[in-house]
């Protein structure tokens, strides 16, 4: 995930897709410093589960990553993530249609226009859930993955730039 993560960060400020500080210009990284054992344990704590491995993986490369555009959000650091109904009460109850959302977890887009959440797993869906959440596009836009999520975004900046 690190090479992917690497990419996006190189082809979005290459191609200026936003609004980066100097410092992510000059080290060529929307990252931060990775997440301690410490802050793992204490989030599985405070949510009262384990979060999924990639998650785990993925905040022990970057504790936090800017949006590499002004179509994805920003992933917190794990400092900052909770359930969605802690945040932002009012998006479950205008989305009751959507009964994943009561124990989904915002990793990122807090205060954002779009979210991703993870879904933890249930009797109906043994598997965690990955989902890109916008107000402004209908529906929510799984993924199977995290690696699935960030190719996904790296091959929309490349084509959006090839056109």
């Amino acid at each position: 995930m690190q090479n992917i993560l690497l990419e996006i960060s190189k082809k979005a400020i290459e191609y200026e897709d936003f609004n980066f500080t100097s410092e992510q210009i000059e080290t060529n990284w929307l990252g931060a410093i990775p997440a301690t054992e410490k802050q793992i344990r204490e989030i599985e704590n405070k949510l009262g589960l384990n979060l999924p491995k990639d998650y785990i993986d993925f905040i022990r490369i970057t504790n936090g990553f800017s949006a590499p555009n002004d179509i994805e959000p920003s992933f917190e650091s794990i400092e900052n993530i909770d359930y969605l109904k802690n945040i932002e009460p009012f998006t479950i109850e205008a989305y009751a249609h959507l009964p994943e959302l009561e124990n989904a977890i915002l990793i990122a887009g807090r205060e954002e226009e779009q979210y991703f959440l993870l879904i933890p797993p249930t009797s109906n869906s043994p598997e965690w859930n990955y989902w890109k959440f916008a107000n402004w596009h209908p529906g929510e836009q799984p993924y199977k993955n995290l690696k699935d999520y960030f190719e996904d975004v790296l091959q929309f900046i490349i084509k959006n730039h090839e056109s």
